[in-house]
């Protein structure tokens, strides 16, 4: 089928970054280049290739999904991440790791907690195949973050929490930002946060609906 030639997914993909991503809001030339560089259809399983490049969220197994193409991107732009590619993340819910290899694209070091082992190893399996190596997994509760090597320039959340999970606030450093989405399980408003200090500002930014983050500081299982 013609989906599976490689020169048509990098055709697919490129499309997805011009009409998805730049003709609308995604600005940032350096998360445009991330997201043409890093193959998502490597993410989700073969048969899903040919809707791989459509902007809508794909099944990754244990009820999880990939986000899709312009949320990703999105949220990525609301971290705000140094200019410098130095800067140290945290992501809450690895998933399929697509995610993840967008991130090593613009930061120094990405450590990503989730708690789902099968989905943790498969994540850690493509990310190496595509040669990406900054990007450290932990099997643990998300909503505690990993504190041991914060404060962090910038916390990514990708599953949606009855409210903001205290633990990674604290973990943010000056001048970092956390990207959260808040709510109920079926509709939540993602939340952009920076620490200003011993302050935290808060701004709402979209509407969102994200599979729920489960353990002490998300919902019950």
């Amino acid at each position: 089928m013609f989906w599976k030639r490689p020169t048509d997914l990098a055709q697919a993909r490129d499309l997805m970054v011009r009409e998805q991503l730049a003709e609308r809001d995604i600005y940032d030339p350096r998360i445009l280049e991330a997201m043409r560089n890093i193959p998502r259809h490597l993410f989700v399983d073969e048969e899903l290739w040919p809707q791989a490049y459509e902007d809508r969220p794909l099944p990754i197994g244990y009820n999880q999904t990939i986000s899709q193409p312009y949320i990703v991107a999105f949220m990525t732009q609301a971290l705000d991440l140094p200019r410098d590619g130095q800067g140290i993340v945290l992501e809450i819910g690895t998933g399929s790791g697509y995610q993840a290899a967008v991130l090593s694209q613009l930061a120094a070091k990405v450590y990503s907690v989730e708690r789902i082992e099968p989905l943790a190893v498969r994540a850690d399996r493509i990310l190496h195949k595509l040669g990406i190596y900054n990007v450290e997994i932990k099997i643990s509760d998300g909503g505690y973050g990993w504190p041991e090597y914060g404060p962090y320039d910038g916390i990514i959340v990708t599953a949606a929490a009855p409210e903001i999970p205290a633990p990674l606030s604290v973990q943010l450093a000056d001048r970092g930002t956390l990207v959260v989405p808040v709510g109920s399980r079926k509709h939540q408003a993602l939340l952009r946060l920076e620490r200003r200090g011993d302050d935290i500002l808060q701004k709402k930014l979209v509407p969102v609906a994200f599979v729920p983050l489960l353990g002490e500081h998300g919902w019950d299982g």
